[in-house]
């Protein structure tokens, strides 16, 4: 199979969708592995880094797209990497369909067969690929979250350790999942005062039962989500439906009776966001202010740590890239149940439940689908 690798156009999206060791390993699978001049300049991969492990490298995205089989990237394509995808080619990549009609309408104009690394499962019920990323944006977002309660960048002006004498920042991490553990451990591991939320009581026993005394827990219900986020200095949402729109979980009307300069960090921001008033920004422009409330919405957040992020993603991915390539789509999705989990489109047709509904379309099951 001919496997390719585009540099990643989106705004300040530094990762790359294969590194040199997954090149290695398909070249010595017997794949032909083509790379795009300079897609891992920004993870901090040359490309003799890729000539090295036998890749091939190729000077433009259109001759990418044209001859690869499958094509491996790491954000969703943009609306011109979408007019190259052609009928039959496989797409490896993270999609979040379910908040962007758009990308849903040209994946399926194009034909092409798409796997969604967000939707890939595990026999343990997570989801590999994308555990490493949400770790990574995890730990990033009481990181930027600090940054956005600076009084220069709009916020609340709070130390998140406090200083002897001055209490810490508060921080309420809504959804006990990877992101919003990881979340929880970085911030208070700056000293900051941490609540996490969730729904799920054995989650919430496990959390306390590992880290107790690291931070506290609390039921996510309506009443005890505002209770704390009036207390606030900091609003980290975390909270995932695999393939789903995130759930608004505080409306633009509760803004109001959130402390100024609060931050909220919406990790969710790729799939639609978890606050009302989300909406994606850029690393460039991360910041913005409704009502007082500063909004950290970055859609890429793992982008700002490119190296450790492409090698931790690179790290997940190949196994199944390998798979794919190895068997092709049908065979691989046909052996792993989990891997057929992934498949989102397929033929001009949707093949994941949770996206069919978000976006009010008709769906296929993915077996149904092996078969066509």
């Amino acid at each position: 199979m001919r496997i390719g690798c585009p540099t990643e156009i989106k705004p300040q999206e530094f990762r790359v969708g294969m590194t040199p060791s997954a090149a290695l390993e398909a070249v010595n699978a017997g794949h032909e592995v083509i790379i795009q001049a300079g897609a891992g300049n920004g993870a901090g991969f040359t490309d003799a880094d890729y000539t090295a492990a036998g890749a091939a490298i190729i000077d433009t995205a259109e001759e990418i797209f044209a001859t690869a089989d499958m094509i491996v990237k790491v954000k969703e394509p943009q609306a011109g990497e979408r007019k190259m995808l052609r009928e039959g080619q496989l797409l490896f990549t993270y999609l979040h369909l379910a908040p962007d009609p758009e990308q849903t309408k040209d994946l399926l104009a194009s034909g092409c067969t798409a796997i969604a690394y967000e939707t890939v499962t595990d026999r343990n019920g997570g989801l590999p690929l994308l555990a490493p990323m949400s770790e990574v944006a995890g730990r990033l977002a009481p990181q930027v979250g600090a940054w956005t309660l600076q009084k220069a960048n709009g916020g609340r002006g709070v130390l998140m350790g406090g200083v002897p004498g001055v209490g810490p920042a508060r921080v309420m991490v809504i959804g006990g999942g990877v992101v919003g553990t990881h979340a929880a451990r970085i911030a208070a591991g700056m000293g900051a005062d941490v609540t996490v939320l969730d729904r799920s009581l054995p989650r919430m026993r496990y959390l306390d039962d590992v880290f107790g005394g690291q931070f506290k827990t609390s039921y996510a219900s309506a009443q005890n989500t505002i209770e704390l986020a009036r207390a606030a200095d900091m609003i980290i949402g975390a909270v995932l439906i695999p393939g789903a729109a995130a759930p608004k979980l505080i409306s633009r009307a509760q803004l109001a009776e959130l402390k100024p300069g609060a931050a909220l960090v919406d990790v969710a921001i790729d799939q639609g966001g978890c606050f009302e008033t989300s909406k994606a920004t850029t690393h460039q422009d991360p910041v913005y202010d409704v009502d007082g409330i500063m909004h950290y919405c970055v859609a890429n957040m793992p982008g700002a740590v490119a190296r450790t992020s492409t090698i931790a993603l690179g790290n997940a991915t190949m196994p199944f890239m390998l798979d794919l390539a190895n068997k092709g789509w049908r065979q691989a999705c046909a052996d792993d149940e989990h891997l057929l989990n992934g498949l989102n489109v397929h033929a001009g047709k949707l093949t994941y439940y949770a996206v069919g509904k978000a976006l009010g379309m008709d769906v296929i099951s993915p077996s149904l689908a092996l078969k066509n």
